[in-house]
C-alpha cells in the first residue's frame, strides 16, 4: 500500500464533515465509528459511511470500527464492508490474536459482499502497554496487515503517564515493530488544535524517528502536517549531490568531508522520491 502521511479523523455520524473531508487534501480519511460517535449515533454512523463508500473519493477510506472483541465489530462489518473499502482501524489492539480475529471475520464479510478475500488491508492502533509489547507479532499476524498506529491518550492512561510526555521509547519500539514487517508507522494525534508550530515541530520528530504519517483530527492540520514530513532545500541539495556522486561511480565516495555507502545512497533516494512526492503539491 502506498505511504500516506496525513490520516483524518472524521466522524461516521456527521454527514457534512464525511462530504467536506473529500476536497480537503489528507492522504487518507478515517471514517469513525468508535470513539468519535456517541453511542445513539452509532446506526446512523454506520449508514453515512456506507452510502458514503461507494461514491468517487479523492483519498482512501478507512474505518475505525470496534475493538476485535466487542460485541459492536459484527455490526460494523455487516453495514461497511463494501466497495470503496480501503481498509479498517482496529482499536486497542493488544496481540496478534486480535487481529487474526478480524481479518477471519474480514474474509467472511468479503465473501458476502463479493469483494476478493483480503482485499481490505488493516491498520492496528496501539494504545495499552501490552500493544506495545506485542507489537512485532501484531505487525506480522496477517497479510492484511497495512500499518501500526501509536494511541498516545489511552497508552498514557494505561501507564499511569503523563500525556504530554513525547513517549520516546514507545514511539520508537513502534515505529521498529512496523519497519520489521515493512508496514506504515503512523504517529499520535496533535491535540492542541491552535499549536501550529508545536504541530510542526513535533510532525518533524515524527519523521525523524521514522515515522511515515500521522494522525490528524482537524482539516487546519493537513498542510503543516505534508510540510513537516517534506524534505528540506538542504536535504534534497545533499541527497542530490550524494546521488550524483554514487552515479559518477569513482570509487569511494565522500560528501560534504563524510563517505558514502550504499544505506546512505538509498536512503538519500528515498529522500528526493518523497521531494519529488510533494514539490508540486500546494502548501
Amino acid at each position: 500500500m502506498q505511504r500516506l502521511q496525513s490520516w483524518l479523523f472524521v466522524p461516521g455520524h456527521r454527514q457534512s464533515m464525511i462530504d467536506k473531508a473529500h476536497g480537503l487534501g489528507a492522504d487518507a480519511l478515517i471514517l469513525d465509528l468508535e470513539d468519535g460517535v456517541p453511542p445513539a449515533a452509532k446506526e446512523t454512523a454506520r449508514a453515512q459511511i456506507a452510502k458514503a463508500l461507494p461514491k468517487a473519493a479523492t483519498a482512501p477510506l478507512f474505518v475505525r470500527t470496534h475493538p476485535a472483541h466487542d460485541a459492536e465489530l459484527t455490526n460494523d462489518l455487516d453495514a461497511i464492508v463494501a466497495p470503496g473499502l480501503a481498509g479498517l482501524v482496529l482499536p486497542k489492539v493488544n496481540a496478534a490474536e486480535d487481529i487474526i480475529h478480524l481479518s477471519a471475520a474480514l474474509a467472511e464479510s468479503e465473501g458476502q459482499a463479493k469483494l476478493p478475500v483480503g482485499q481490505i488491508r488493516i491498520l492496528a492502533l496501539v494504545e495499552t502497554a501490552r500493544g506495545l509489547i506485542q507489537a512485532p507479532a501484531i505487525a506480522a499476524a496477517s497479510p492484511r496487515m497495512a500499518g501500526l498506529l501509536f494511541g498516545a491518550e489511552d497508552f498514557a492512561l494505561d501507564t499511569h503517564a503523563d500525556a504530554g510526555d513525547d513517549f520516546l521509547y514507545a514511539r520508537s519500539a513502534l515505529v521498529i515493530a512496523a519497519a520489521s514487517s515493512r508496514i506504515q508507522a503512523i504517529d499520535r494525534a496533535h491535540l492542541n488544535l491552535h499549536d501550529t508550530h508545536g504541530l510542526s515541530a513535533s510532525t518533524r520528530q515524527s519523521r525523524r524517528l521514522g515515522f511515515t504519517g500521522r494522525l490528524l483530527i482537524h482539516p487546519k492540520q493537513i498542510n503543516a502536517v505534508h510540510d513537516a514530513f517534506r524534505p528540506s532545500p538542504e536535504e534534497v541539495d545533499y541527497a542530490q549531490r550524494v546521488v550524483a556522486a554514487f552515479n559518477e561511480d569513482t570509487g569511494s565516495i565522500v560528501v560534504d568531508g563524510h563517505m558514502v555507502d550504499l544505506p546512505v545512497v538509498e536512503r538519500a533516494r528515498q529522500t528526493l522520491a518523497l521531494y519529488n512526492r510533494r514539490n508540486t503539491e500546494t502548501p
